[in-house]
């Protein structure tokens, strides 16, 4: 578990051979921005509120997908990566994008309103570091929005390996086998229950505003078939309303610093 790296996973598209170990450990940011991007995007303005008028910084801005929405609609967006290529390839949207690891944010503490974490914490070395440095770059009342994966989902869609060899796709049930052997067929990526999260905040003067578990937009499958896609899209994101949400695909949390 100890060399994984800072990223996140969305879409992947069709990768050469030796793409394929860079996309385990640090995923693969998605290059389109579809339905799912689109709802997550509002779920994120929500969560917001005016703090979108004041300094957003984006934690894992990959190629820059949310943060090209991001800098229009607030009064100061920043970025950041670990993967070089990927931070030139966002500054077609903003300057204000530098190479670093959420670890160490090279950031003054108390210096934004509001950050965004996007399917970024389950690849980083330190997820508890990682989020302490979010609340320490956030101004007192300023808020994190945090997507991370959910244990309970039955598929993990960051691949898995086997005899050595990294295998993408949405691999069924390994998130539900018991946490060695789990660990053992998935070490590049984290999953967490909602016990998991709330222990990387424990000892971090915070409040939580909002913990929901979230479905996908199966954008991918209504492209192959619209109305298999989107009826399993309304009966999933439905049930988001219920218990079942605990199987849901990322857990969608609002954090406030008190302080």
């Amino acid at each position: 578990m100890e060399n994984r790296k800072y990223g996140y996973n969305t879409a992947m598209p069709n990768l050469i051979p030796e793409d394929l170990d860079k996309a385990a450990q640090r995923g693969e940011p998605s290059h389109v921005w579809r339905a799912g991007q689109e709802r997550r995007l509002k779920f994120l303005k929500q969560a917001a509120g005016d703090r979108l008028q004041g300094s957003v910084l984006v934690d894992g801005s990959g190629v820059g997908m949310y943060l090209s929405r991001l800098v229009p609609i607030s009064g100061f967006a920043v970025g950041f990566d670990i993967d070089p290529p990927r931070v030139q390839d966002s500054r077609v949207y903003t300057p204000n994008v530098f190479c670093a690891a959420g670890e160490q944010i090279p950031l003054p503490e108390s210096s934004f309103d509001l950050v965004l974490s996007h399917e970024v914490l389950e690849h980083v070395q330190d997820d508890h570091k990682a989020i302490s440095e979010m609340v320490r770059v956030l101004k007192p009342g300023g808020r994190i929005a945090l997507f991370c994966p959910n244990r309970g989902y039955p598929f993990e869609t960051h691949g898995h390996y086997w005899k050595g060899k990294y295998h993408f796709g949405n691999t069924p049930l390994i998130n539900w086998l018991p946490r060695p052997l789990r660990d053992k067929l998935a070490p590049h990526v984290r999953v967490y229950t909602r016990k998991d999260l709330s222990r990387l905040f424990d000892g971090i003067s915070v409040k939580f505003i909002e913990q929901r578990t979230i479905f996908g937009a199966y954008d991918n499958i209504i492209e192959r078939h619209p109305t298999l896609g989107k009826l399993l899209r309304s009966v999933l994101q439905f049930l988001e309303k219920t218990p079942l949400q605990r199987l849901g695909l990322s857990h969608f949390w609002v954090i406030e610093k008190i302080n």
